[in-house]
């Protein structure tokens, strides 16, 4: 019996924090409102992420990045942030384990779409414009992922002015239903 608790409780100590950690990333806040761009790297001075970062800080480069709805995450030395803002050691490895990464020791760029799904995965330094041509050649659905414009509301009808004029309710007109298929 003992030994069966002892399997057990192993068992859950191994598997929990694997379960646990499914939902736990980062990435899971932006699904269907932006698109992250994930930039892995093994240090801050590796020339891909040095020139990518140039790119991103010159005028050009910042307003493109926001018309495109992006998210720039980081993981420099293992060290995590969210546009400049530090994340946690937990959510750091709950991102890299999201994105499912083989081992390697360049440089990782990834883009995610607005569904959560990979569109571009790159190793090594790459262009900023290549980025945005593949955020530009999304399907349409994607661009507009989970972000429906705001329906107009529907205007009043005039007021009848008038002594018999009744105050009725203004509605959807009525459909006769469909016949049942058989």
């Amino acid at each position: 019996m003992l030994i069966r608790s002892l399997t057990f409780a192993t068992l859950l100590a191994i598997a929990g924090p694997l379960f646990a950690a499914d939902g736990d990333s980062p990435l899971a806040a932006d699904k269907g409102k932006s698109r992250p761009l994930i930039v892995i790297a093994p240090s801050t001075v590796d020339p891909a992420w040095v020139s990518l970062k140039k790119a991103l800080e010159e005028p050009a480069g910042k307003q493109g990045f926001s018309e495109r709805n992006l998210v720039l995450y980081t993981v420099l030395n293992t060290m995590g942030q969210r546009d400049g803002k530090d994340l946690d050691p937990q959510s750091t490895m709950a991102l890299i384990r999201s994105l499912r990464l083989g081992a390697g020791a360049q440089t990782k760029i990834i883009l995610v779409g607005k569904d959560g799904e990979k569109k571009l995965e790159h190793s090594g330094a790459i262009e900023l414009k290549d980025i945005f041509d593949t955020v530009d050649k999304l399907p349409p659905a994607e661009k507009e992922a989970a972000a429906p414009a705001p329906t107009p509301a529907p205007e009043a009808a005039p007021a009848q002015e008038g002594k018999g004029a009744k105050a009725g309710k203004t509605g959807k007109p009525v459909t006769a239903p469909k016949p049942l298929e058989d």
